[in-house]
């Protein structure tokens, strides 16, 4: 790739035009609507000027970006100029970047264009530079360049693609409820914009009405259930249709995946520090698992959709998990399941049963209060509510005291914790760089600590909660022997123990 000054590709002048053609559509129909029924020619006047001038000023703000920015690819440094009143201009050195990434919306897939992401690693905006659009073949040229490294050549090939059945793990996340009410939400919206909102409600409440109170709940989550599976299934489509990851040569690992949204993200073993094997607590109940990559130069917040760039495998068997972790570890056997975790003292249990307990009363409490000053309905939907909400806070607390651990095994640190979503990270212990000890007022008076292995990869930190103090900084001093050892102080009963 020659180091002259190039320019987007011109074709995102039609994006622009057809992106915002359908911006203009989208606020001008409901608009347009609920004026119709005073004039059309009402409706029409106040709508069209608006939407044509909606549409040229966002092509004419897109020509200024084609016209003001250039980059290029140097023997050492990656800049980008752009800007009109205000210029920016941006350089990263090339053997500092860690990151290539391209994807492609609906739109710049007609056109053969792709937008690429090259980071470092820093934080938001400072090392990270974005090219929107380049053709789909320049885009694959800058990844294959820019994440060249001279190393010694690696085994390649696939390491695990797309199986359509690992879709029935979709709706049993929370994201579903999440989904189906905004669903119900987007409508209520759009019932409003074309002024039919209040005959969608009292239709709603016609239907329901004769059904009691139970009945009339009882339909409202079915339909808020049923479309939230509806919008999960959708969503796992968009986002892992096409799904494989690769091991390519010189050792990278790339994921594809995208339906409408193609995304190819790529992470060089060289950063790789461990992985995370992510449970959440409906997929667990499934017997699947999702593996994350922890890596160096993946800034957390540097991006919205960081969790998905993380992640090597969407939820999927426990057996496939694990084989993929290996495999991206290059370990016959996963760390994760390599090593039988040392449980944590009783003590843990008890924190979690109080602060799960305590979540209870404070969730149950506001009923209780306006129960007693406006209503008795209140008071008996809070110890209805109540008799639910407490053996499942129970449950949660105990098999969240189930779920802690910590081990060590060959080079790696493993740590698991959790309930809602179970983490089990394994941690090369070659990647931690300290050690930070926090204890509470109350795990000092049980005699408990949460230890956190500083890393410059993924979180930052990885932490074993509420392990025995003593147990916990012997823990440390084991994963990284010395680290913690200047700061430690053995009594005399220490030294007879470990004579």
């Amino acid at each position: 790739m020659s180091d002259e000054w190039r320019a987007l590709d011109r074709r995102c002048l039609a994006v622009a035009t057809l992106f915002m053609t359908g911006v203009a559509v989208l606020a001008g129909v409901p608009t347009a609507v609920g004026l119709s029924d005073i004039s059309v020619g009402v409706a029409l006047g106040w709508t069209l000027p608006g939407a044509i001038a909606v549409v040229l000023i966002g092509v004419a703000a897109e020509w200024v970006r084609l016209r003001f920015t250039r980059y290029r690819v140097g023997a050492e440094r990656v800049e980008v100029h752009t800007g009109l009143l205000i210029r920016t201009r941006r350089s990263l050195q090339r053997d500092r970047i860690r990151t290539v990434d391209v994807t492609a919306d609906p739109l710049l897939r007609v056109f053969g264009l792709v937008a690429v992401r090259i980071g470092t690693g820093e934080h938001k905006g400072e090392g990270t530079v974005r090219l929107r659009p380049v053709a789909r073949a320049t885009g694959e040229e800058l990844r294959r360049v820019l994440l060249a490294r001279a190393r010694a050549e690696t085994a390649e090939g696939s390491l695990a693609v797309l199986d359509p059945a690992w879709i029935r793990y979709a709706p049993l996340s929370f994201i579903a409820p999440a989904l189906g009410a905004a669903a119900i939400g987007a409508g209520l919206n759009l019932a409003d914009w074309v002024g039919r909102a209040g005959g969608v409600v009292e239709w709603a409440v016609d239907l329901l009405v004769g059904l009691g109170l139970l009945g009339a709940i009882a339909v409202v989550v079915a339909v808020v259930l049923v479309a939230g599976v509806l919008g999960a299934l959708g969503l796992w489509v968009e986002m892992w249709w096409g799904y494989r990851l690769d091991r390519e040569p010189g050792g990278t690992l790339r994921v594809r995946r995208g339906l409408l949204t193609t995304r190819s993200i790529s992470i060089e073993e060289d950063r790789l520090r461990g992985v995370d094997l992510v449970e959440p607590l409906g997929s667990r109940l499934a017997g699947a698992a999702r593996v994350d990559a922890v890596a160096t130069g993946m800034a957390v917040g540097a991006d919205k959709d960081k969790a998905q760039h993380r992640t090597l495998l969407p939820a999927a068997p426990g057996a496939v998990a694990h084989r993929v972790a290996a495999d991206v570890l290059r370990e016959p056997v996963s760390p994760t399941e390599a090593v039988r975790l040392s449980p944590h003292p009783v003590a843990a249990r008890g924190r979690r049963l109080r602060w799960a307990l305590a979540g209870v009363v404070a969730g149950e409490l506001p009923l209780i209060v306006l129960g007693l000053l406006l209503t008795d309905v209140l008071l008996h939907l809070a110890w209805m509510t109540a008799v639910v909400a407490v053996p499942l806070a129970v449950a949660l607390a105990l098999d969240a005291y189930r779920s802690l651990g910590h081990g060590i095994t060959g080079e790696y640190l493993v740590a698991r914790s959790g309930t809602v979503r179970r983490s089990t990270v394994a941690l090369q212990r070659r990647g931690i760089v300290g050690w930070t000890v926090r204890q509470s007022f109350f795990q000092r008076r049980a005699g408990l600590s949460t230890v956190l292995a500083t890393t410059a990869a993924g979180a930052g930190a990885y932490a074993i909660r509420d392990v025995g103090t003593g147990t916990g900084l012997e823990a440390a001093d084991a994963a990284v022997p010395g680290l913690l050892a200047p700061f430690l102080e053995r009594t005399p009963a220490d030294d007879d123990d470990h004579a």
